[in-house]
Parts: structure tokens; C-alpha cells; sequence
């Protein structure tokens, strides 16, 4: 069965040509210097690659999902999380915001230059004693006039240091405790807007060519026409974006996963032990048999999700599953990956050793496996 079709198959091809060209050949450098230089996004606008989903009249190819699941597992193949949760974040978890609850007039004024990748996006929601409940934000916006003034801070955020625009939850109804989940709202934000400020860049085990930073919002205004959709509603638009990124983790855990497999088995076929390559030897065979087998359950079930949610189908439990399944996957893969490259896949010096690294992300991300569960428990009426 192939869910993908010539259209789909021209677009690997081009973004695949720029993964491999203007990519990979940077990576140890951008895991260097801890960010992913900004002119990597013009470039990507220049191919059309940003936006790909969005109205041609915003600048956009007017494409289906597919056509982003394309540019997801590309992504993913070049060996750099970093690079693919960057490239993610900008596409499928903060510009939605706008494309989806912005006023014309937004859409107009900013969606061109985010296709353009001349504004690269972050989505600010996480707060330091946060986590996963959402609805526990304390970040405060209080209408003045014509302006809303936001205090609070935010943590976590990706491309949260770099970033032109900022798509930030902040709750406008702080004196109701019962009314946690209709509370809040999503305002747009520039980054040159007096108050605020990126407080550091956060120090990470992986991912960390992607600058994640913690943000501080003091007495910030935002013009009241930056907010986005209906004052009160902003959860639900976070929970309706969390399905758009879990589904583009589930993308990213299955592609990364594949590659990190193929580097193993090259490396299997080279290395020689007791007398031959490692890759006769039962033992290698058979664990390289069941973490193929164990990654392609993964990468169909993300599919048939991925189509499920095109259709316009109610899929919460399904996109939960694939994020779930394929988070606690990638953590085997990686063990086994490092475990098959013996000591050099302790050593820098291979790629494997920072796919353990960023994969281990992964299971937290986006909702941890242990948020993932409750979900499904949920949904199956427990």
C-alpha cells in the first residue's frame, strides 16, 4: 500500500537533495555552536518548503498533510533532531495558530514572511511549574484599552531564543479556579515588543543544535487585535495543535529510528569479529530483524493516524497511541543502536551516539508516554 503519491514523491526527492546538501554537512557544527543559523529558513522558503499546507495567496503551496509528513521524515533522516523539531515547532506547532484562529488581517500581514522564512515561529506554552497541565498557566494577560498587558514567564520553548514571533497562552481569567480550561487565550507577539525578553538559553542532554530558551514577559502590551481566536478558548486551541504535534513526533521518532537502523547496519557489515563481519552473526541478525519489524509497525501505524486525521476523523485516541508507541520505540532503537556499535557508539564521534542522545527526548516532548496513557485510558471510557 503506498499513501503516497508522484507529487509526494518529486517533494522527497527535492527536500532529501537539500537535507543532503545544506543539512548534513553542517550538523557537528550547528551541535557545536548550540543553534541552527538563521538563514537556513530563507533557503527553505526560497524551495518552498515552509508552509507547504497554507493558502497560496499567504505564500503557501496550498498542499495536503501528506505532503508535510514528506517533509517531516526527510527531516528526520539527516541525522539531526535538532534540525527536524526546529523545522516542526515553525511549521506545524506555532504558525498554525495563526493560519487557524488569526484574524485576515494577521494572516495577511505575517503568514507571506513565515513561508518566506524570513520570521521564524516559537509557540510559548509551557511554564516552569507547568509541564504537561496546561491549564495550570499562570501567565497573566489583563485587557487595557486597546491592548492586552501579558506578565508571566515560559520555559522549555524551541526556537524560543532566535525566534521573530512568538504564539504565547496566557490566561485572562485568573480570579475563577473553576474556570481553568476556559481561562486562557493565544496572543501573537513580536519579539522587539517592549518587556520582553528571552531570559537564557537552556543547556540540554540532546536536541542541541536547537536553541530552546526560557522567555519573561513583563508588562508586555500586545494590541488587542493580536489575539487569536475568541478571548477564553486558547486551551483548545493548544489541545487541537497538540494533535498536529504528536503526530509530527510520531514522524520524527519512526524516521529517525530508520536512519539510526541503516547506520547500524552499515556499520554491522564493516565491522569484523571473530573472523567475519558482525552482521553474520545470529545474534545481530535476529535483534537487526525485530527492531526493523518493531519500526515499521511504528511507521504504519503514524499513517494510517496521519490519514485518519486528513479525513477530518475524530482520531485523540489514535494520534495518543502513535505518540506513545513510537516515543517508547525510539528509546529501544537507540539502546540497541549504541549497543550494536559497541564502544564506538559511546564515542562523539558517531552519529549514533547523538541519535541516543535526542531521541531520548522524545518520550517527554509534546506530552509525556505517562500523559499519553491517561489520554487513551480516557478515551476508552476507563
Amino acid at each position: 500500500m503506498n499513501v503516497f503519491n508522484a507529487q509526494h514523491d518529486m517533494f522527497r526527492q527535492a527536500v532529501r537533495s537539500f537535507v543532503q546538501r545544506e543539512v548534513m554537512p553542517h550538523v557537528e557544527e550547528w551541535e557545536a555552536a548550540g543553534r541552527i543559523p538563521k538563514s537556513i529558513w530563507p533557503r527553505m522558503g526560497e524551495l518552498g518548503l515552509l508552509g507547504v499546507e497554507y493558502d497560496e495567496k499567504y505564500g503557501g503551496a496550498g498542499a495536503d498533510l501528506m505532503t508535510s509528513v514528506v517533509l517531516h521524515e526527510e527531516c528526520a533522516r539527516s541525522r539531526s533532531g535538532s534540525f527536524a523539531m526546529a523545522v516542526g515547532v515553525n511549521t506545524d506547532m506555532a504558525s498554525p495558530h495563526l493560519y487557524w484562529t488569526g484574524s485576515e488581517e494577521l494572516k495577511e500581514r505575517y503568514l507571506p514572511a513565515i513561508c518566506r522564512g524570513e520570521n521564524l515561529t516559537a509557540l510559548a506554552v509551557t511554564e516552569p511549574g507547568g509541564g504537561s497541565d496546561v491549564a495550570a498557566l499562570r501567565t497573566r494577560a489583563v485587557h487595557d484599552g486597546d491592548h492586552y498587558v501579558l506578565n508571566g514567564s515560559k520555559m522549555f520553548i524551541t526556537n524560543g531564543a532566535l525566534a521573530d514571533l512568538y504564539f504565547v497562552a496566557a490566561r485572562v481569567d485568573a480570579g475563577d479556579p473553576t474556570r481553568r480550561h476556559r481561562g486562557i487565550s493565544m496572543f501573537l507577539v513580536e519579539r522587539d515588543t517592549p518587556g520582553f525578553t528571552v531570559s537564557r538559553t537552556l543547556d540540554k542532554m540532546g536536541m542541541r543544535a536547537s536553541d530552546t530558551a526560557e522567555l519573561a514577559f513583563q508588562d508586555v502590551r500586545v494590541p488587542a487585535t493580536h489575539l487569536l481566536g475568541r478571548e477564553g478558548v486558547g486551551f483548545y486551541e493548544v489541545m487541537r495543535v497538540f494533535q498536529r504535534e504528536r503526530l509530527v513526533a510520531g514522524l520524527h521518532a519512526v524516521s529517525m529510528a530508520q536512519r539510526a537502523l541503516e547506520d547500524t547496519i552499515a556499520y554491522v557489515k564493516e565491522r569484523q569479529a571473530f573472523g567475519a563481519p558482525l552482521s553474520e552473526k545470529q545474534v545481530i541478525r535476529h535483534r537487526i530483524a525485530d527492531l526493523a519489524t518493531t519500526i515499521e509497525a511504528a511507521r504504519w501505524m503514524t499513517y494510517a493516524a496521519c490519514l485518519r486525521y486528513q479525513a477530518g476523523e475524530e482520531c485523540v485516541r489514535e494520534i495518543s497511541m502513535v505518540k506513545l508507541y513510537t516515543a517508547e520505540m525510539v528509546q529501544q532503537v537507540a539502546y540497541h543502536c549504541v549497543q550494536l556499535h559497541g564502544g564506538y557508539g559511546y564515542m562523539r564521534e558517531y552519529p549514533i551516539e547523538r541519535f541516543a542522545r535526542d531521541a531520548r527526548l522524545l518520550t517527554i516532548g509534546g506530552g509525556t508516554s505517562e500523559i499519553m496513557r491517561e489520554i487513551i485510558a480516557k478515551e476508552m471510557k476507563l
